[in-house]
């Protein structure tokens, strides 16, 4: 980054006890809380997070430097629940990401499905979304999560999000547009499975076996003995 495009260092000091300020905030929101889903401390969390983002980004750009610490962002956090205690009804929103990553085991795949539906002249399994479209008609999508493999997939990212409702809805009422109006403070629960997670455990075990390796070559190296001269 060029100077003429690096903040200066009153701008950094003043993220700095923006962050400070942010922190007293959080502070007394926390200790005044009125629940355990207290809006106030809910907005002094995103207001903290915001603060330190900022200071992080003009440390770094002006010094290199960064902070020890690292707040979650807004986005990434749910709002506190405000929905009902006892709910009534819910909804479960999954969605899981797949890619296609041999597409020729999921033609033949779905071709079996055709077969033995007997459909002659079907033409649907000869092109990948044609047989997508076969495939998950014919078998559950959990079917599908556990036997990703057989069909040529390979899992992505999933989440399952579970909402309370006051009431059911009608039938086929929200089916045009199954996914949208959904209210983040009435979400009860979320479960979310991600290769990031996986890269983050193994980059943990990595460091374990590669200090495990060192230590068992400590060992090896104290129990050889020297060589004699004369041999």
């Amino acid at each position: 980054m060029s100077d003429a495009v690096q903040p200066t260092a009153a701008e950094v000091r003043a993220a700095a006890e923006a962050v400070k300020t942010a922190l007293d905030r959080h502070l007394a929101a926390v200790e005044r809380r009125s629940g355990e889903d207290d809006p106030a401390v809910y907005e002094a969390f995103n207001q903290l997070a915001a603060a330190a983002e900022v200071y992080d980004e003009l440390l770094y750009d002006r010094y290199d430097e960064v902070t020890p610490f690292e707040i979650p962002g807004a986005e990434d956090a749910l709002p506190p629940y405000t929905g009902p205690e006892e709910p009534n009804a819910l909804s479960v929103l999954i969605r899981r990401d797949y890619s296609v990553v041999e597409p020729q085991r999921l033609l033949a795949q779905a071709q079996r499905v055709e077969a033995a539906d007997d459909d002659e002249g079907a033409e649907a399994a000869g092109t990948v979304h044609g047989a997508l479209g076969i495939l998950f008609g014919e078998f559950e999508p959990d079917e599908i999560a556990s036997r990703h493999k057989e069909f040529g997939l390979e899992e992505g990212d999933s989440t399952l999000w579970v909402t309370a409702a006051d009431e059911s809805t009608e039938p086929g009422e929200w089916l045009e547009s199954p996914f949208d109006g959904v209210d983040p403070q009435r979400v009860v629960c979320r479960f979310d499975v991600s290769a990031v997670f996986d890269d983050e455990i193994d980059d943990d075990d990595l460091e374990d076996e590669l200090d495990t390796d060192l230590d068992e070559d400590e060992d090896e190296d104290e129990d050889l003995e020297p060589l004699d001269a004369d041999r």
